[in-house]
């Protein structure tokens, strides 16, 4: 049945449309500018941009080019302080909380252990705290807060904002997350799967690539990824595409506890890096819990960077590993990038890119008409988080048609 369009909302979609493209100049635009490059009357992008400047999300500063008789246009800039959001990442051994301006670039952010992984209630607890301080260490006025956005890790609900049992978080099946922090900050509330954040995050500032068409790997405490076409996160029936864990990237490698051999989760996994160093002989802390094992994890990546060869050659064989199933999903999808980052990925990259790397450009098939960028997140550890924070920024103020149409 054909919907008709929902007129009353046609300004407030424009004006989005108008601040997307502000954003995304590399400096200001003329109102002339605007509407020739978003298509719109002269008079739809003065309104529009009159609202924007009394919302205090642009600003005007500078003169354009004079490109004919008459006074120069007056630059419409983004307000980068205009609002703000909050992302947290919620890793089985750290929480990542960040705060990021208009523009999406993290202004505060902090780092916690998480308290009792086991126990959801001292966790959100946790959450709600560093949340509070770091809004208050920050400065930030709470009125110009658009929200918040938790990436957990997978499978969840997303509709209804709940933790669906992830392998790494036990005691978690069916925790109401989002509506536990809200109901602690009082502020809005939304949650996504990790990696779809983490993705996400470089949909809306490419940064490090131009591509619309990625996969994009998740290393943290499991081994997910995400792909996106036409510069949309694939997102799957229920929201929890990109679980990986399970695909086999090295048929003679160790036994996975789904019984298959070699599976991503099953030699890239942080537990399973470590087991390798220690069988290597590489000196490591005990890894008794999540927490301890991040350590351990971390003592092998400064063993690699200290130049014990045992760790190099772990970290080097996973980049490998990780290269076999990276050339799989580009030949897949004839995606032409491949970027990787998490936790994991940030104190590892130095040695297992150059593995990564060396193994994707090896790889040829007779169909490919290009190469393959493979390039590491910039935002390390924090992707997750930003990925989130961007998630809030992206709801509130990236044009959407369905925004549009009317809703029985």
């Amino acid at each position: 049945m054909r919907r008709g369009t929902n007129l009353p909302r046609m300004a407030g979609f424009n004006q989005t449309v108008i601040l997307d493209v502000v954003r995304r100049a590399d400096s200001g635009l003329t109102r002339a500018q605007l509407a020739r490059r978003t298509g719109l009357s002269a008079q739809t992008v003065t309104n529009a941009t009159r609202r924007l400047l009394e919302q205090g999300l642009v600003r005007e500063e500078g003169e354009g080019s004079r490109l004919g008789p008459g006074r120069p246009g007056t630059l419409v800039h983004l307000d980068a302080r205009g609002r703000y959001a909050i992302g947290v990442h919620l890793d089985p051994a750290t929480m990542t909380f960040v705060i990021l301006d208009l523009a999406g670039n993290a202004v505060a952010e902090s780092h916690l252990p998480v308290p009792r992984p086991d126990q959801p209630e001292r966790v959100v607890e946790g959450i709600v705290g560093a949340i509070e301080r770091l809004v208050a260490s920050a400065g930030i006025d709470r009125a110009l807060l658009l929200g918040i956005g938790i990436a957990s890790p997978g499978p969840i609900d997303v509709d209804r904002g709940i933790v669906l049992d992830p392998p790494h978080l036990p005691g978690w099946d069916g925790v109401p997350l989002r509506d536990a922090v809200q109901a602690g900050t009082q502020l809005p509330v939304l949650l996504d799967k990790d990696t779809i954040a983490a993705a996400s995050a470089h949909l809306w500032d490419p940064g490090v690539h131009r591509s619309s068409e990625f996969v994009f790997f998740y290393l943290g405490t499991g081994v997910a990824m995400s792909l996106v076409i036409r510069d949309e996160v694939v997102r799957g029936a229920s929201g929890n595409a990109g679980e990986a864990g399970h695909f086999v990237v090295d048929p003679s490698g160790p036994v996975c506890d789904c019984g298959k051999r070699g599976c991503l989760g099953a030699v890239l996994g942080e537990g399973i890096l470590v087991q390798q160093g220690r069988a290597a002989g590489v000196p490591l802390p005990p890894a008794g819990d999540v927490i301890e094992l991040d350590q351990a994890f971390t003592a092998l990546c400064a063993a690699a960077d200290a130049g014990d060869a045992r760790a190099v050659e772990v970290l080097e064989t996973a980049g490998r590993r990780l290269g076999m199933g990276a050339v799989v999903v580009t030949d897949l999808g004839d995606l032409d990038t491949v970027i990787v980052g998490g936790p994991l990925w940030s104190r590892m990259e130095r040695h297992a890119m150059p593995a990564l790397e060396k193994l994707v450009a090896s790889h040829r098939v007779p169909s490919s008409s290009h190469s393959v960028a493979v390039l590491g997140s910039p935002l390390g550890s924090q992707v997750g988080a930003v990925g989130a924070g961007r998630l809030v920024l992206s709801q509130a103020f990236t044009p959407r048609p369905s925004d549009l149409l009317l809703h029985a």
